[in-house]
Order: structure tokens, then sequence, then C-alpha cells
């Protein structure tokens, strides 16, 4: 009976081998599947947009792609768009990176208030803001004509650096700017780090200089990206103010130059993913540096 218990025992001490369940045999084909049809959904416009560019009667030409730096309005155009993109990514940072580090640390019932009010622009339809903005611009200076207030509502509307589209950008990037810091702090220790630099006599002003920013890298980066991304890109807002930036220019050319035009959005198309890989190799980078 002993020798029996023993052998029964040591039969159930046997890990039994793991039942391969029939359906997940094919997962790894489906999702190979869906990659592929998701591969194909973007790179089949952005390969006939590619081809529509070189394609020339006599064959293949990259003679398109050498006129854009020399296409009229192209250089002042592209130059507006990111010099808003700048002033927007800074204006953004300096209003977000305070507010969130001091929600998460100082005042956490007000995390609801916070995310609703940077939700709203998601809720708000961008051309119902716009009009509301054009609204106010075309009544004010008449309401304070005279007055040091009307001339600063025209120096917000300044053709060659527009600084109301800035404000609006600012408005419109905020969900993404909130989000992608909210990941940031919520991964890091800010707590101790913060507590820490505060004991050792450091302002608040150098805390988020020397302390938050190098720990939020990563966060930064990603949200500068996102309004990066969004200002070069943007065209409601810039069309119906009247002012040309770097995708209505894409338009007022596109009936005269239509491969000009597709030859710029592809170019665009590529600057936005090297700004992308830029970001993961830093990113990369820092996490290897941080497990050596």
């Amino acid at each position: 009976m002993t020798a029996l218990a023993e052998s029964v025992a040591g039969a159930g001490g046997v890990a039994p081998e793991t039942p391969v369940r029939p359906g997940r045999r094919g997962a790894g084909a489906w999702r190979s599947v869906v990659l592929v049809v998701l591969g194909l959904y973007f790179l089949v416009p952005i390969a006939a947009s590619v081809w529509f560019t070189i394609r020339e009667r006599d064959g293949v030409s990259l003679e398109t792609y050498g006129q854009i730096p020399g296409a009229e309005g192209f250089a002042e155009a592209f130059a507006r768009s990111l010099a808003l993109a700048g002033l927007t990514v800074v204006l953004a940072l300096l209003l977000m990176v305070p507010t969130v580090v001091l929600v998460n640390l100082r005042l956490p019932r007000l995390r609801t208030t916070v995310e609703l009010l940077t939700l709203a622009p998601l809720v708000l339809p961008p051309i119902a803001l716009v009009v509301g903005v054009r609204s106010v611009l075309a009544w004010a200076p008449d309401h304070f004509f005279g007055t040091p207030l009307a001339e600063v509502f025209f120096a917000l509307q300044e053709p060659s650096l527009p600084w109301i589209l800035v404000f609006v950008y600012v408005v419109l990037a905020l969900p993404f700017v909130y989000r992608a810091l909210d990941a940031g702090v919520r991964g890091a220790d800010l707590r101790t780090l913060t507590e820490a630099a505060r004991n050792l006599g450091a302002s608040w002003p150098r805390v988020l200089v020397s302390v938050v920013l190098p720990v939020l890298r990563t966060s930064v980066l990603n949200a500068s990206f996102l309004t990066v991304a969004l200002v070069l890109g943007e065209f409601t807002v810039a069309n119906i103010l009247g002012f040309e930036t770097f995708p209505t220019w894409i338009l007022r050319i596109s009936g005269s130059q239509s491969q000009l035009s597709v030859a710029v959005s592809v170019l665009s198309l590529l600057i936005t993913w090297a700004l992308l890989l830029l970001i993961s190799a830093l990113d990369r980078r820092r996490g290897t540096k941080e497990t050596s």
C-alpha cells in the first residue's frame, strides 16, 4: 500500500502536457492575413501617389521632386507651418506639463475635471470652433477700434505669422498632449523624485526643468510629434480664417500643378514617418541605457 501510495503521489507530481487548442493553430495565419490586408490598405494609395509623381510619357523621372524647393510659395508656406508647429509645441508643453504634474502630485481630485476639459476639442467639431473664432475676429476690431485691444486683434491676424492659428492649434492639440504626458507621469515615480529635489533646495521651476522633463522625455517627444503632425496636416482652420499654410498651399497649386502637389504630399508623409522613427530610436536608445 505504501509503495502504491508513493507511486500515485509521484505520478501526480508530474505536470501533464498542456493541451493545444485547435483554434489557436490558425491564429497566427489570421494575424498575418490581417497585417497584410492593413499593409496593402495603407501602402497601395501611397505607391499609386508615388507612381503618379514619377510617371512621364518617356518613362520614369524624379524631376517633379526636384521642382519642390523652387516652387512658388513653397518655402514661405512650409516655413510658416513649421513656425506655427514650433510655437504650438512650446505653448502646449508650457501649459500642460505643469498642469499634469500638479494634478498628479497635488490635486488628484481634479484629474477627472482636467481630462474632461482636454477632451472637449474632440467633442466640439473644429468647424464650430473656427466659426466662433472667425466671428470674434470680425467683431472685436470694430467694437474696440482705437484702443490697444484692437491692435492686439490685428496683430493676431498678421499673415506672415498668424498667432491666432497658434492658439487654436494649442486647443486642438490638448487631448493628444495630455494623454501622452499623463501616460509618462503614471509610469514614473515623480512623487519621490520631486520630493527629493525639493528637500535638496530646488525650486519648482528647477524641479520641472531638471527632474520632470528628463523623466518625461519620451512623453514630451511623443506629444511634440503629435502636435507637429497635427499642425502640418491641419487645413480647415487655416482655410476658413484665410491664411496660407502648408496644406492650403498644396490645395492652391493642385489645380495647375497636380503632380507637384501630390509630390509635396508624399514628401510631407515621409517627413512625418522620419520623425516617428526618430522618436522610436531615441526611446529605444534610452531603454538600452537604463537596462545597462
